[in-house]
């Protein structure tokens, strides 16, 4: 059997990750584990792309975990990622199987395939209060005296600036024991796809989605109680709609604001690839365009490359 603990399947937004890695899991006998920080949430479907079809091939269900385990509204976090990956992880090992993770988060990928070390920040209700009345710029302003923001999702909305800054805070103040992880000899593979393609297949899918409901999702999820704001949190899809819906953008405007939205997402998904390199990851680039066979034997070719 191949000497490796994980495979890692990555790429941008329209990629194909999915059947791809569904296709690889039916050819392995094996499980896939989501490493995709909105598909988490329950009834968030047709937004966060969750495509759940693609886990069916040829007849044979593939198993996954780590989809729809959370409701919406809640802030689900990289710790409790990395937690509930190893839950997932040792029992796929257990069960005689090399798992999939497959999935764009390039922070929670890199938490896993690294073992970084973290412990999750709880409320401080004192910070809140004391920040509640400052306007985004000005919190913006107070975490730069923190960190550098390289991911500028940290000051889309007052609410993600202020838990932030009470992340850093609590780090700043609090000991943190190293959390034990196992360090996982991992094959990692990059589904690389030519940027007009991309662009081609994000516009057609987000036409595809948007006819298939997506609108009616979020509005049943605001009928569910989900506050506007909570969803707009989650950015992208859920943002563009929510403000559709509730009458802050038109149509048009959301569309357009929408598409080029997934599109700027898609590059930044990129930049974090490209930076995963930079910091010592080995990353297998495979060229979205092959058939699905020799995508397969790609992989097989890799796993058993040093044996």
């Amino acid at each position: 059997m191949p000497n490796y603990d994980l495979i890692a399947i990555l790429g941008p937004t329209a990629s194909g990750k999915t059947p791809f890695a569904a296709a690889l899991a039916a050819e392995l006998k094996t499980e896939i584990i989501s490493a995709d920080s909105r598909q988490v949430y329950r009834g968030m479907d047709l937004g966060t792309g969750k495509d759940l079809a693609d886990y069916n091939v040829n007849g044979q269900a593939i198993p996954y975990h780590l989809i729809d385990i959370a409701e919406p509204g809640y802030k689900y976090n990289v710790f409790e990622y990395q937690r509930d990956f190893l839950t997932a992880y040792e029992d796929i090992r257990h069960r005689g199987m090399i798992p999939i993770a497959c999935g764009g988060t390039g922070l929670y990928l890199e938490a896993v395939l690294k073992g970084y070390r973290l412990l999750p920040v709880p409320e401080n209700p004192e910070l809140r209060a004391r920040l509640a009345d400052k306007s985004l710029e000005e919190l913006t302003e107070l975490l730069k005296t923190y960190k550098t923001l390289h991911n500028t999702t940290d000051v889309d909305t007052a609410k993600r600036a202020i838990r932030a800054i009470e992340i850093e805070e609590y780090y700043l103040h609090t000991p943190v024991d190293e959390r034990s992880f196992p360090q996982l000899k991992s094959l990692i593979i990059g589904v690389d796809i030519d940027r007009d393609l991309r662009r081609e297949k994000i516009t057609r899918r987000l036409k595809q989605r948007l006819d298939e409901g997506m609108v009616d999702e979020v509005r049943r999820l605001l009928e569910r109680g989900i506050a506007a704001e909570d969803l707009i949190y989650y950015g992208l899809e859920y943002k563009y709609l929510t403000l559709y819906v509730t009458g802050r953008l038109t149509y048009d405007e959301m569309f357009h604001g929408l598409e080029t939205a997934i599109h700027q997402f898609a590059k930044r998904q990129m930049t974090w690839f490209r930076g995963m390199e930079r910091r010592g990851f080995t990353i297998h680039w495979m060229d979205a365009r092959l058939p699905m066979e020799e995508k397969i034997a790609f992989v097989k070719g890799k796993l058993t490359e040093n044996l």
